[in-house]
């Protein structure tokens, strides 16, 4: 089989065409795939597939073989894509969580549209969001000194999201309208280097703390940008509409296994 590896601000993933809908993959092959000692090594495996509805449909699954929206991954399939033909500079693709746009710019840089976002709830120390996937926003002063693992752990497996769980987000506000996220990835069961639905789910909880668009986010694997458009209907709920989450997605090499 034919691969080409991606990462998108040190998210990685494995991408294959899948056009022919010839490829199918157990949970325990998708977990070999991504095995960073015994396979290619990833967060996770994107097959590009034929869509009725849009240019392609992007089949995300998770290092653990789980399927969720992943906004890095979607970027890097918008990316692979276009080395496919199916895509020149605007695309309109569809996702785990329904349709969404795109725009391929200078340098591999991608905008991603993602759906309007209205589930939000306050925490005691934070927000949970849902941005395609599930997530807590835990605000911490220092997010370098955050043992993301074990603390990460905890929340994903707490009884109040089960039995689904929840990606956990470790948040420092910085500078104006910047701020230095950290996250344990559900799925992966580890922190991951930058997370696309967190970093989207982050940038809007500071809107709700005084924040205003767009926010610039910085991760251990590269910088990303968040815009959106902030609503309040008429039962006074916060909605968030034309979110946008813009940054790299870049090949790391292409092989077969």
């Amino acid at each position: 089989m034919q691969f080409t590896k991606y990462q998108a601000t040190g998210n990685d993933f494995i991408l294959m065409d899948n056009l022919s809908g010839k490829l199918k993959f157990t949970a325990a092959e998708i977990q070999k795939l991504c095995d960073r000692k015994f396979g290619i090594g990833a967060d996770g495996l994107i097959l590009i597939e034929k869509s009725e509805q849009a240019d392609f449909y992007v089949n995300y699954y998770n290092s653990d073989g789980s399927q969720s929206l992943c906004g890095n991954g979607s970027r890097a399939a918008v990316h692979f894509a276009a080395t496919l033909g199916l895509v020149k500079q605007h695309t309109v693709f569809d996702a785990y969580d329904g349709l969404h746009e795109a725009v391929l710019l200078n340098d591999g840089v991608v905008d991603l549209q993602m759906r309007d976002v209205n589930h939000i709830v306050k925490r005691d120390s934070g927000w949970f969001i849902h941005t395609g996937s599930p997530h807590v926003i835990e605000w911490v002063n220092r997010a370098e000194d955050v043992d993301v693992y074990t603390k990460g752990k905890n929340i994903r497996y707490a009884d109040e999201f089960a039995p689904a769980g929840t990606n956990v987000n470790f948040v420092e506000k910085q500078h104006t309208n910047t701020l230095f996220v950290r996250t344990y990835e559900r799925g992966v069961e580890n922190e991951t280097l930058s997370c696309g639905t967190g970093v989207t789910a982050a940038g809007l909880a500071a809107a709700l703390e005084g924040y205003t668009s767009p926010v610039q986010i910085e991760t251990k694997g590269g910088d990303l940008s968040v815009s959106f458009e902030k609503e309040t209907n008429e039962i006074n709920q916060t909605i968030f509409k034309n979110v946008h989450l813009i940054g790299p997605a870049k090949i790391v090499f292409s092989g077969n296994i």
